[in-house]
């Protein structure tokens, strides 16, 4: 209960702090409640609390490590994002939205009730609606943030439907009374298994799946690039855990029914992502199809019977690639042409990270994208997957072409290259962070995912 609460007071603490105007203090705020976050899941791990005694949230192993997990992976995106919110105007109101989509993550770690679970999801992408269009002046920003809102919508009120017609079959919101209920031999209905897909529909959307993906590239590339980093990775790990959550749970006899239906919409996601991003210019956009590929491995988790401390090494893995990613993008933003060219002439701390991300991200050892990318298809071949698996292989030799191909361009020659400085602070993160992406190779061994 008190890392829900300290995440709440959180965000109310930095409104505080910009009526009493003490915005210098803001960013070292939330890392000490970030860190403070960290200290609470240690102490707690091997524990079980269910606030008042209801299982409306439930704080396991599972759920803490969770939430640690997008502790951690936000503490480095305000580190990085840092010189983001000092050029903007009402950087605290950024700070708090960004907060509170936090506090919503931290639901979807631990929901334990059908209606809790909706809260989380809305507390998790209301603040990101409005984060999307933050860009008051910038046309692009605007609609970026007007098709989030308007699709994710659509997407809540699937999602809800579905809870309602689960709820309607059961008489219960309750996780383990629906589990218990199913596991009782009690006939599941039509009206259950049409909740449960749109549940899965709902969920598809906020994940980026295929055919649920077409807002993705151009909400992506409209928003400015730190909240599309936030988006891609903070906001797709919880939600990913969530569906984990359920359709590993107590909707699991639905995975055993129909594993091959997430397996087809696993393969088509990985084929309509990777065949276009092969065409894209923009890093940008190519980085948002990157994004739905890597939702296709993640989706290949749930019918893989991997457990869930694979999946959150995989979103680990991908979200610290991810922010290094789109914080290069940010720092060469303002560079006219191709603005990673010569990159490495410019920064050679930006270009390695950069080069590191992008191998992760392909799947290359020794980076963590190897391991993560390999133990969803080792499960995958146990589980006898076997097409989805080839799929797997044939797509991630395209991502590599495209991902080699950008990392490349960022050591090609260039006349009369300016530099890009960075604060020692935001230059020790990146070197941290790439590091991260080899050291979680060899922690790997240790976790027992190899």
């Amino acid at each position: 209960m008190k890392e829900l609460l300290l995440t709440a007071l959180l965000g109310i603490g930095v409104l505080v702090l910009d009526i009493l105007n003490l915005k210098k203090y803001v960013l070292p705020f939330i890392l000490l409640g970030l860190a403070a976050l960290v200290g609470f899941i240690v102490v707690d791990w091997g524990t079980v609390e269910t606030p008042f005694g209801q299982t409306m949230l439930v704080y396991e192993n599972g759920a803490n490590l969770a939430l640690g997990v997008f502790a951690v992976v936000l503490f480095f995106w305000f580190i990085l994002s840092s010189s983001y919110f000092k050029q903007h105007e009402g950087k605290t109101d950024l700070y708090a939205l960004v907060v509170f989509s936090f506090c919503g993550a931290g639901l979807l770690a631990a929901f334990g009730n059908m209606a809790m679970l909706f809260l989380g999801v809305e507390i998790l992408s209301i603040p990101v609606y409005v984060l999307a269009a933050s860009k008051k002046h910038d046309l692009a920003s605007n609609e970026s943030g007007f098709k989030y809102f308007i699709l994710g919508s659509v997407a809540s009120a699937i999602l809800l439907f579905g809870i309602t017609l689960v709820y309607g079959a059961t008489g219960s919101f309750d996780l383990a009374v629906i589990s218990n209920f199913i596991q009782d031999g009690s006939e599941t209905s039509i009206i259950m298994n049409v909740g449960i897909t749109m549940i899965l529909v709902g969920f598809l959307f906020k994940i980026s799946a295929a055919p649920f993906h077409i807002w993705t590239p151009d909400v992506y590339q409209g928003a400015p690039t730190w909240i599309t980093a936030f988006m891609s990775t903070l906001v797709k790990a919880a939600a990913m855990v969530a569906l984990f959550k359920l359709f590993t749970g107590p909707f699991h006899y639905y995975v055993e029914a129909n594993g091959y239906i997430i397996g087809v919409i696993a393969a088509i996601t990985l084929i309509v992502s990777n065949t276009a991003a092969l065409w894209q210019t923009d890093v940008k956009r190519m980085l948002a199809y990157s994004s739905i590929s890597h939702a296709g491995f993640l989706l290949s988790t749930i019918i893989g019977n991997a457990s869930l401390l694979s999946l959150l090494f995989y979103l680990l893995t991908y979200s610290i690639a991810g922010l290094i990613a789109f914080g290069v993008i940010k720092e060469t933003q303002t560079l006219e042409g191709n603005p990673l060219k010569g990159l490495y002439r410019r920064n050679s701390v930006l270009a390695f990270a950069f080069t590191a991300a992008l191998l992760s991200m392909a799947g290359i050892p020794p980076f963590s994208g190897f391991i993560a990318k390999y133990f969803v298809i080792a499960q995958l071949i146990e589980a006898k997957y076997f097409a989805l698996v080839v799929v797997m292989i044939i797509t991630s030799a395209i991502g590599a072409f495209y991902y080699l191909r950008s990392s490349l361009s960022v050591y090609q020659h260039i006349e009369n290259a300016g530099r890009i400085v960075l604060t020692p602070l935001v230059k020790w993160t990146y070197i941290v962070l790439s590091a991260l992406l080899v050291l979680l190779t060899v922690a790997a061994g240790f976790l027992h995912l190899l």
